[in-house]
């Protein structure tokens, strides 16, 4: 007979749980008959043991398995979605997205808020008045019937153990088990049941991830893992650069801010473009929309280029709750904060590093993030006019500017971001934004 202890033991002595004891054990975690003290045995044991590849598949399987799985019986479209590792200025999905379904892609994107020091898609799209994220499925249904796509959180039906797993990781010290990290990850987004994934892997300062050898491990496991055979998810990923913030911003109305600039054509190229440009051709191809990546990013740029992005973009969002015709007054509705205040060079030189764990460390402390789940978060705050990695700079030049609600707080994180931004005398090189291709 099936038990929370025998599994547990199981795992104690370096022997894998069976498929069957996995799905029992996800049940258990998704009914509640599975207690914290068993729940946190059983994260520990599968982090200090490890699992094979076929006992991480079975483990994302089973928390899949435990809510409720979306179907898409009547959508002629292939159903595509994106996931990202998580960074500092990293605004990609908000253009990706009305992009993908602009090429004709169906994308229920389902999202999370800020982890940590980076920052979250929902907390960006609920700067925007009226705009709500937390929906029912038959609501999320009816977004992507009007839009073709829709960015918003997850159900509590959508891989109940997941949650419930995840916040016993949280405080067993256990959030960085490599196995456990792919069945979180992957469990919530082939709830969804896509066609064709890609994955963002970031690393860097700004990351959680901050090493390329880790990033590459955890790459491999959900690429390897999100193509098994039962999910039929046809997956890539690409490992790209998060030493610097991705856009010259960091905070939720600030970031937004640059989406609508790229989406309405006022910024065309740089580094976010590159991002979504080469996500979205790798996406497209592997839902059979485009015959090469090359292809698969033309018509990305297109369909921003054209204005069909910003459309749909603009329908997301009516249907979400928020303003009609948001591409022509968002200027004037996303909020600001009370104070602009300079951070200035200190010296002549080339931007050698930028701490990008520091500057989003540095937005919650401007109440931009949250220090705990229940925290209020304030859009309007934040990082603006960052420069970049290999930018000469001159002393009393501007190297960013906060966002802040007094001019006390301001000033205290003007210490904290001119630390975090480090010149040197020596020229110096941009990264690279794509490090490796995972497929």
């Amino acid at each position: 007979m099936t038990d929370a202890r025998s599994i547990i033991d199981r795992l104690r002595h370096g022997d894998e749980p069976t498929p069957a004891e996995f799905d029992w054990f996800a049940k258990g975690l998704a009914d509640g008959f599975v207690s914290d003290a068993q729940a946190g045995a059983f994260a520990m044991g599968i982090c200090v043991r490890g699992l094979t590849r076929d006992g991480r598949t079975a483990l994302t399987l089973a928390m899949r398995n435990s809510g409720q799985l979306l179907s898409w019986d009547n959508v002629e479209a292939p159903v595509i979605d994106k996931h990202s590792s998580g960074g500092v200025g990293d605004c990609v999905s908000m253009v990706l997205i009305p992009a993908l379904a602009a090429c004709g892609g169906y994308v229920p994107k389902i999202s999370g808020r800020g982890l940590g020091h980076t920052g979250g898609t929902l907390d960006k799209l609920e700067s925007i008045p009226g705009v709500t994220t937390q929906v029912s499925v038959e609501t999320l249904r009816k977004i992507l019937a009007e839009a073709g796509c829709a960015i918003v959180g997850a159900t509590s039906e959508i891989a109940p153990a997941d949650k419930r797993l995840y916040a016993v990781r949280d405080v067993t010290a256990t959030v960085e088990s490599l196995d456990l990290i792919t069945a979180s990850i992957l469990s919530k987004k082939l709830a969804a049941n896509p066609d064709a994934l890609v994955l963002d892997v970031k690393v860097g300062s700004g990351a959680l991830i901050k090493t390329i050898d880790d990033a590459r491990h955890l790459a491999e496991a959900l690429v390897e893992t999100a193509n098994f055979d039962e999910f039929c998810c046809k997956t890539t990923a690409l490992i790209t650069d998060m030493n610097q913030p991705l856009v010259p911003a960091a905070g939720n109305a600030l970031e937004l801010r640059e989406v609508m600039k790229v989406l309405t054509g006022d910024v065309q190229g740089g580094p976010l473009m590159t991002i979504v440009s080469a996500l979205g051709g790798e996406l497209l191809v592997n839902a059979q929309l485009a015959i090469d990546v090359q292809d698969g990013m033309s018509q990305v740029v297109q369909a921003i280029q054209t204005g069909a992005a910003v459309e749909r973009f603009e329908k997301m969002l009516a249907a979400m709750g928020g303003p009609v015709n948001f591409a022509q007054k968002w200027e004037h509705i996303l909020p600001c904060a009370n104070v602009v205040h300079p951070v200035t060079a200190q010296s002549d030189g080339y931007v050698q590093s930028i701490d990008g764990e520091r500057i989003g460390l540095a937005v919650i402390d401007l109440g931009g993030g949250r220090k705990v789940e229940s925290d209020w978060i304030n859009c309007a705050v934040g990082i603006s006019d960052v420069v970049r990695i290999g930018e000469k700079v001159e002393k009393g030049q501007v190297i960013a500017e906060v966002h802040a609600e007094s001019l006390d707080v301001a000033r205290m994180v003007e210490v904290t971001i001119g630390d975090a931004i480090r010149l040197s005398s020596d020229e110096v090189e941009s990264p690279d934004l794509i490090y490796d291709r995972v497929y």
